[in-house]
């Protein structure tokens, strides 16, 4: 769960700490306060993109930390397949810096150096997020198979249907490429034809670009260095006008041999004799190893000339080069024998199709089950919302096949009695649509390892009695999951186990906003301000106080 969430340098907000409860938590105050801003900076923190617009007027950057307790076995796995290591108690920390200049980010985890996708692969395992933007996706008629999806026990079924289809594609697309026209295929032959020819010329080797590059080089230095090799071997072997550094040596150690007492330094000079002899071995070597034609220079710059030429054509290493040849070769082949390669993609697809065909409807039938479930549990948790008559439909329509199989699923309701059902997108108002969604949510939260979710405004369209109902829902999906709340009910706040109020205050020309967690007389005088106009009565505060004696 969400322990303790930083914010510094976000929008208004300049410094805010707030530490939620593991159960239900709500976040109110006036509108314009900020109280979005606290989602904003969830968000961040969890690798939705932001902006430098984030940043607080006048600030560098903006900090967001964010620091979890409990982690479950999904954010392990998740924290493990990305390369990050696990505290062994089970915290999690998450930062973001947000640069006020060009709003790039600087992301960690546990400490430890991050990209934003990884904070985003993360943030999926940690908590789900309700917007109101997510109620405009479930009128999407195209996403709605997606809440089925979820729901579905096989998952692997799923993944195989995936697969499968896949495969199709990729047979599919082959086949095209076969049954081009007779001017086509002549056409690609003479450029595979060209191509192969060309690379075949060339003769690739792997590593040959470094390795010539590397003899030009030296055969370029070569005359300092053969000057250099030579001036060093007369050195130690000397000529007729002086004697080298060997001969030296050499007479120096008969002397010294002759006296017992200069043994010790006899041996250190006899020593230095014979490493004088390897390194006139070594530098003998190196004088043949740089000998080279007259136009070895020339023949090395022409061929790198080619493999550079090649290199822009078919791939920037020698390697990519010999990939490219192998795959041309191989297309030579399927249009050369495209009749029998015709005939075997046309099996291998008729296959595909069939197997793809076979998984759809399985999966057809899968999904059926599955919305009969979850109509019961939509009318099960919608009747709780004080929408006892709502009636929910899943319908199913066969389509294309396609990448989610045939089926169209569309949600319908009918809101009165007698009344056939008809797309959720069409008749479904505000206070309708918030309260469906937020039945949806909790369905899949109760088979989902999510630890925390987030509504911001779910309330919006309802009141009164609704709206207590729906936080008597939230309150009762805390008992296992963490809930955060961003609302302007007072019947909604009322149930929570922690309250915040999101406060703006103004000081020298500067907004500030501050997260201050109320007290039990602290939350009666915000829910009077909720429920009542410019003036708090004591009528309103006793109300107040009635809606949070019902809460407990």
């Amino acid at each position: 769960m969400l322990k303790t969430l930083n914010i510094e340098n976000i929008a208004v907000i300049e410094k805010a700490s707030v530490d939620f409860s593991s159960g239900f938590n709500v976040l109110t105050g006036e509108t314009g306060a900020g109280k979005s801003i606290v989602v904003d900076a969830i968000n961040a923190i969890l690798g939705e993109r932001t902006s430098r617009e984030l940043v607080r007027n006048g600030a560098d950057s903006a900090n967001v930390n964010a620091y979890f307790e409990g982690i479950n076995t999904a954010v392990k796995e998740k924290l493990d397949e990305l390369g990050c290591e696990s505290e062994e108690d089970d915290t999690l920390l998450l930062s973001r810096r947000i640069n006020g200049i060009n709003g790039k980010s600087v992301c960690k985890i546990n400490g430890k150096p991050a990209t934003v996708s990884m904070l985003k692969e993360i943030g999926n395992t940690l908590v789900n997020i309700h917007g109101q933007h997510d109620s405009q996706a479930l009128l999407n008629p195209d996403l709605q198979y997606q809440f089925i999806d979820m729901l579905i026990e096989d998952k692997a079924l799923l993944e195989s249907y995936k697969k499968s289809f896949g495969n199709l594609i990729s047979v599919r697309r082959k086949l095209k490429s076969l049954t081009t026209d007779e001017t086509d295929r002549e056409r690609q032959l003479e450029i595979l034809n060209y191509q192969i020819s060309e690379l075949e010329n060339a003769d690739i080797k792997i590593g040959e670009y470094d390795n010539l590059k590397k003899r030009k080089e030296l055969i370029l230095k070569s005359e300092a260095i053969t000057k250099s090799l030579n001036n060093t071997l007369l050195s130690i072997t000397g000529d007729d006008d002086f004697d080298g550094i060997d001969t030296l040596v050499s007479g120096s150690c008969k002397e010294l041999y002759k006296i017992d007492e200069a043994q010790e330094a006899y041996g250190i000079l006899s020593d230095i004799s014979d490493k004088l002899e390897l390194v006139k071995d070594k530098i003998n070597e190196l004088l043949l190893s740089i000998d080279f034609k007259p136009n070895e220079l020339e023949i090395i710059e022409d061929r790198l000339d080619l493999l550079y030429m090649l290199s822009n054509k078919y791939g920037s290493t020698e390697q990519e080069m010999l990939d490219y040849l192998a795959e041309a070769r191989e297309k030579k082949q399927m249009i050369t024998f495209s009749d029998k390669e015709l005939e075997r993609l046309s099996t291998e697809y008729d296959n595909a199709l069939e197997a793809t065909v076979n998984l759809a409807q399985k999966l057809s039938e899968e999904r059926r089950k599955t919305a009969k479930r979850f109509e019961q549990n939509v009318k099960s948790e919608l009747e709780f919302l004080d929408m006892p008559k709502l009636c929910f439909v899943v319908n199913f329509d066969k389509g294309k096949l396609s990448s989610k199989g045939f089926d169209v699923i569309t949600f319908l309701i009918s809101t009165n009695p007698g009344e056939p059902p008809k797309p959720l997108s069409k008749i479904a108002s505000g206070g309708e649509l918030s309260r469906i969604m937020l039945a949806i949510k909790n369905i899949i939260a109760y088979n989902d390892t999510i630890d925390t979710l987030i509504f911001d405004e779910i309330d919006t369209g309802v009141s009164g009695r609704a709206s207590q109902k729906i936080g008597l829902k939230l309150k009762s999906v805390a008992q296992s999951t963490q809930v955060i709340c961003v609302t302007h009910s007072a019947q909604l706040a009322s149930n929570a186990d922690k309250h915040f109020l999101i406060e703006k205050r103004f000081e020298a020309d500067k907004t500030y906003t501050s997260v201050l967690p109320l007290s039990f007389e602290e939350r009666k005088c915000e829910l009077a301000r909720i429920m009542g106009g410019l003036e708090i009565t004591d009528a309103m505060l006793r109300s107040a106080e009635e809606l949070l004696q019902q809460g407990k």
